[in-house]
């Protein structure tokens, strides 16, 4: 019996013996691994934009015609009231011309409608009442004398009928020709004399629009940064021919995809970057959020409008340029690399280091970056945690590990 146990007491030391012998000459899990601080955390988002002038004046050919001259370059910084461009204007000139005869004519027709004629046609009218004026009296006075000659015989009743049928053939006419003067044309007649005059009239002020479009003057003091003419050169009607703003007053108007959307209220942080200025970076805030979805490429964005803080006259406008937009900032958030982080049903948890292994230990976080994660609880600053491993190996409460930083 003491033999038999003696046995198992051998097999029990071998055992031991192997089972320690393999665990301290085992390969130890190499670790990556980082640790948790208190740092600036801030959650952003990006996307594509395109520098404007806050107000952005531009010019073009009122009509086909040529240039004919030019007094500034692309680039110059003109003061307000500067004559920039100057285009033949002897079509624009014809135009007006006409126009100013056209309401000549419309009012002159205008006129003779509310004055009963023109002044020909009233002195016409004038005489044709005298005249028939006339006629009446000589009927009257016919028809009094034949009456006193029929009161004796000297005329026959006949002769005196008929002098009173001329009486008032005269006097009908007469009352005709005043009516004629007094109420020549129709109220539908004035009313559509004063339509063609107001057409007229609206004829004039467009023709003369177009000729004063043929000399292009700075309404402000800004910045020519487009310019599209030469002298003697031809430009069709419709042609923008220059561009310019005060570019001390730019903003950016941004390009952000339909899910992020949802992120971004007025008033949010902006930074702007340009690729042709790398080391420099350019700030703002969102001033306008968008009203609607539209396509923009092949992408469905809503647009978004950045007012900079500051005047910055060396970001050009029509330039893209990316946008990024602070959605949260924590200035002093207790944070890990978001590749520390595990999920499993719901519930959040890490791989802290614990001497030379790995412990698994629950978390509550905040809103993760792309890059960070805030820890709420589970964690204290100093605090090492697991990242991932460099042989591909998954992670394991319990494993002996090698750290790698």
């Amino acid at each position: 019996m003491s033999r038999t146990w003696l046995w198992i007491g051998a097999a029990v030391v071998l055992i031991a013996v192997f089972l320690t012998a393999r665990f301290l000459l085992r390969d130890r899990l190499p670790v990556r691994v980082a640790r948790v601080e208190h740092e600036m955390l801030q959650n952003t988002v990006s996307n594509t934009g395109r520098v404007e002038p806050v107000t952005n004046y531009q010019f073009y050919s009122p009509l086909a015609t040529t240039v004919k001259a030019v007094y500034a370059q692309e680039g110059d910084t003109v003061p307000a009231g500067k004559l920039i461009l100057k285009l033949d204007d002897v079509a624009a000139r014809a135009q007006v011309a006409s126009a100013e005869s056209a309401v000549k004519t419309a009012q002159a027709a205008l006129d003779a409608a509310t004055h009963n004629g023109t002044q020909a046609e009233q002195q016409a009218s004038a005489a044709e009442i005298e005249q028939d004026r006339l006629a009446r009296d000589q009927a009257q006075h016919d028809l009094d004398a034949l009456t006193k000659l029929a009161a004796t015989g000297a005329a026959a009743p006949g002769e005196v009928a008929a002098a009173r049928s001329r009486l008032e053939t005269a006097q009908a006419s007469l009352n005709a020709a005043e009516e004629s003067a007094r109420h020549r044309y129709s109220p539908g007649e004035i009313a559509r004399a004063q339509a063609a005059l107001n057409d007229a009239e609206a004829a004039l002020a467009a023709a003369q629009h177009i000729e004063a479009q043929t000399s292009i003057y700075a309404p402000i003091t800004g910045t020519i940064y487009t310019l599209d003419a030469a002298p003697s050169e031809y430009a069709e009607a419709g042609k923008l021919l220059v561009e310019m703003a005060d570019l001390h007053q730019e903003r950016v108007r941004g390009y952000f995809d339909e899910p992020d959307l949802g992120r971004l209220a007025t008033g949010q942080k902006v930074t702007i970057h340009w690729d042709a200025k790398p080391d420099r970076e350019w700030h703002g805030h969102l001033s306008r959020l968008p009203v609607t979805v539209v396509t923009y490429t092949t992408r469905n964005v809503g647009e978004v409008l950045v007012d900079l803080d500051g005047t910055e006259d060396d970001l050009l406008p029509d330039t893209n340029v990316t946008v990024t937009v602070t959605i949260e900032s924590e200035p002093n958030a207790l944070s890990m690399p978001r590749e520390a982080l595990h999920e499993q049903s719901g519930k959040y948890f890490v791989y802290k280091v614990a001497g030379d292994e790995l412990k698994r230990v629950d978390v509550t976080i905040g809103s993760p970056n792309l890059t960070q994660v805030p820890i709420h609880s589970g964690l204290a600053e100093g605090d090492t945690v697991a990242t991932g491993t460099t042989n591909g190996q998954p992670l394991q409460e319990g494993v002996p590990i090698k750290e790698v930083r």
